[in-house]
């Protein structure tokens, strides 16, 4: 048997991958969404302590900034800040001797805070610049006032956001982990209690399975169930074939040791003849109720239809009918072949041997149970609708209605005769594995019985005309 997963893995599988695979989602849309924030709340720090410092330069004269400003940029998270005042004239007035350089392509404008990335240092800032038209000593014209800080604090405060909320889902998943394991677990339960009431099962207990399981798997149930009982009645009916046959080859076998006993003690050559003779009928009798025990047994295993091939039914019953000719002939019996499907050919899917097998029991039941007032068997071949069948009938004795039960059993004998009473049962296990029925029609005078099965679709390897 090949393992496959198990299936507490494969739920596992089936609810965690996409559950992780939400979560990177998750966490990348997060990070972003973070460093988007932290630029906002940033920048707008930036542009408000450019604000406030310029407002101080106005102030004081381009002397000193105010304390509340001061706090302010000593409150600020992200690392430290960084200041530069320029005044009307160009001269430096205060803060950081030399703040980053504008890009060139970056276009200046007055009186209002524009913000780009520069470095400084040898590392990326983010910087406010601001332009603005002031007078300082009777002296007027535009002081910029440039506040920076670090972009690496940024990064940090987005990493650090990502990180809590990856941390978040990590303990999610890892709960929803368990939580699923354990379901699993308990879940599973009813089955690992029933593949142990099983197991504990002797190879003989073959009762049906009444244990209490989930809707899920009541189906499954059922068809061990059903497989059960199946088997159970399969070794019945061998148990009782076993039986039966036994039954039938005891008094064959203690016939033919007598006679071999009464051959080999006759008191004359002519005696010992005559007793030989005997044995060899006894023999031959044994031996074709052996031959039907094995075809009865044989046909009974002809469920893989795999290897039933295409046949066409008319040629197969007209060669046994051809085979039987000179036979019936010795037996003063005419055997007449009829084929009402000439126009078109009948083809079935069958065994071809077993079929074979079957016309020819129907053949011998005519020449061994008609009587001698028989004179007649005719075989015919037909087809109507989706069916195709093969009647045998003859014109002997008969057979009453509550005689054709009795006469399609298994070592069933009506009038005692030398048959082994196992051709009908022969025939009918044949069609009901093709897929038909062997059923006895009322005719008079005589008996009829016909063999009905399923035709079978064109050949597609067959050449269209």
């Amino acid at each position: 048997m090949v393992r496959s997963t198990s299936l507490r893995a494969r739920l596992m599988i089936v609810i965690l991958v996409p559950l992780v695979l939400i979560s990177l989602l998750a966490g990348f849309w997060r990070f972003t969404a973070a460093r988007s924030t932290s630029e906002l709340l940033f920048d707008r720090t930036l542009v408000a302590l450019t604000l406030a410092i310029a407002r101080d330069v106005v102030v004081s004269g381009g002397d000193a900034l105010s304390p509340a400003t001061l706090d302010l940029m000593r409150d600020t998270s992200g690392g430290g800040l960084f200041y530069h005042v320029n005044g009307p004239d160009g001269v430096f007035l205060t803060g950081y001797a030399y703040p980053p350089a504008m890009p060139i392509d970056f276009k200046a404008v007055t009186n209002v805070p524009v913000l780009f990335e520069a470095v400084y240092r040898g590392g990326a800032v983010r910087v406010a610049r601001l332009s603005e038209m002031v007078t300082f000593d009777g002296v007027s014209g535009y002081s910029t006032v440039t506040v920076w800080q670090s972009m690496a604090a940024r990064e940090a405060f987005a990493l650090q956001l990502a990180l809590r909320a990856a941390l978040v889902m990590g303990l999610l998943i890892v709960t929803v982990g368990g939580v699923v394991w354990f379901g699993v677990n308990i879940g599973l339960r009813p089955l690992i209690e029933l593949e142990g009431a099983i197991a504990t099962r002797s190879p003989d207990d073959l009762s049906v399975i009444r244990r209490r399981v989930p809707v899920e798997v009541s189906g499954i149930v059922d068809i061990l169930n059903t497989l059960f009982g199946e088997v159970s009645r399969a070794i019945v009916t061998r148990n009782r074939f076993i039986s039966d046959a036994a039954h039938q080859m005891r008094n064959p076998v203690a016939g033919i040791l007598s006679m071999a006993v009464a051959a080999r003690d006759a008191p004359s050559e002519a005696e010992r003849r005559s007793r030989s003779g005997e044995l060899v009928e006894a023999a031959r009798h044994a031996s074709r109720l052996t031959q039907q025990l094995l075809s009865f047994e044989r046909v009974r295993g002809l469920a893989d239809k795999n290897r039933f091939q295409r046949e066409d039914l008319t040629d197969l019953v007209r060669g046994v009918c051809r085979r039987n000719v000179a036979r019936c002939f010795e037996n003063g019996v005419e055997l007449a072949f009829e084929d009402h499907a000439a126009d078109c050919p009948v083809a079935v899917l069958a065994d071809r041997v077993m079929l074979r097998e079957a016309v020819q029991n129907l053949i011998d039941n005519a020449l061994a149970h008609a009587g001698p007032e028989n004179t007649a068997i005719e075989v015919s071949v037909a087809v109507e609708g989706a069916h195709a069948s093969v009647t045998v009938r003859d014109f002997g004795r008969g057979l009453a209605v509550d005689q054709i039960e009795t006469a399609f059993e298994r070592f069933g004998q009506l009038d005692g005769g030398e048959g082994s009473g196992l051709g009908l049962a022969i025939v009918k296990e044949t069609a009901r594995q093709h897929g038909g029925v062997l059923a006895a029609v009322p005719v008079e005078p005589g008996a009829s019985f016909t063999i009905s099965l399923p035709v079978s679709g064109p050949d597609p390897e067959e050449p269209r005309m």
